[in-house]
């Protein structure tokens, strides 16, 4: 019996902190909530060249005006960029890149391949690269960017984007070369790194007023890439 009694202050003690203590519990802030972080990687039709207002009308501000508050949209795009190392102007050489792999983000959208279709036709300016001589080093390239992020983040989800079609092509760019071709090889990476495909292509297939130069969409167009991107990551119309 003194044993059990000789417990009881400790009881006491234990109680009285649970009394004390309580109120500050369920009066506490409560922990701030997480915010998705979305990353859109790609060239001159992700950054939003030609259009009115890129921080508004480019499709990843219009993301992320439709996805709100809980979800943090950055655009990474780089005018020019290819997805080939041994491209003119490689993305992964970019600050961009690096930026964009820093952000640490728990969803990237990709849409390279544009700028990799470019290659010299009779009678083109010998100005224009030719980066798609080096095709070969497209899916590892790829899978490469593919396996930064993912080591950056293990979460990630990842969307590999087709290019919108090119009307025919223009600076290089075929429109030939990225629906024969490119398209193929990213439905590869798709499947290689277990990754999603969204497809740009196609919904744009017969809409060429969209594209004033032939290559960018303008405002009407990035607003119905933002539409198709965002029914591809929630299933809903926005």
């Amino acid at each position: 019996m003194k044993n059990c009694l000789s417990k009881y202050p400790v009881l006491l003690r234990l109680l009285f902190s649970v009394l004390i203590l309580s109120p500050a519990i369920l009066f506490a802030d409560p922990p701030p909530p997480l915010v998705v972080r979305v990353a859109c990687v790609g060239d001159s039709i992700t950054y939003g060249y030609s259009l009115t207002n890129r921080d508004e009308d480019s499709y990843p501000a219009r993301l992320g005006h439709w996805l709100g508050t809980g979800y943090d949209v950055r655009n990474f795009g780089v005018s020019g960029a290819t997805l080939l190392h041994k491209g003119n102007l490689p993305y992964i050489k970019q600050k961009a890149h690096a930026d964009a792999v820093a952000f640490k983000p728990d969803i990237v959208i990709i849409m390279l391949g544009t700028n990799d279709s470019k290659h010299r036709n009779q009678g083109d300016s010998k100005k224009i690269p030719n980066n798609w001589q080096y095709k070969a080093d497209y899916v590892p390239d790829y899978e490469a960017l593919i396996a930064e992020f993912r080591e950056a983040n293990p979460a990630v989800k990842i969307y590999v984007c087709d290019p919108t079609p090119c009307f025919p092509g223009r600076w290089g760019i075929s429109g030939a070369t990225i629906h024969d071709e490119i398209i193929r090889l990213i439905h590869q990476v798709a499947t290689d790194t277990k990754s999603t495909d969204i497809n740009l292509y196609d919904p744009f297939v017969e809409h060429k007023d969209l594209f004033p130069d032939d290559i960018h969409p303008n405002d009407a167009g990035a607003q119905m890439m933002a539409t198709v991107i965002y029914t591809a990551l929630t299933g809903k119309t926005p």
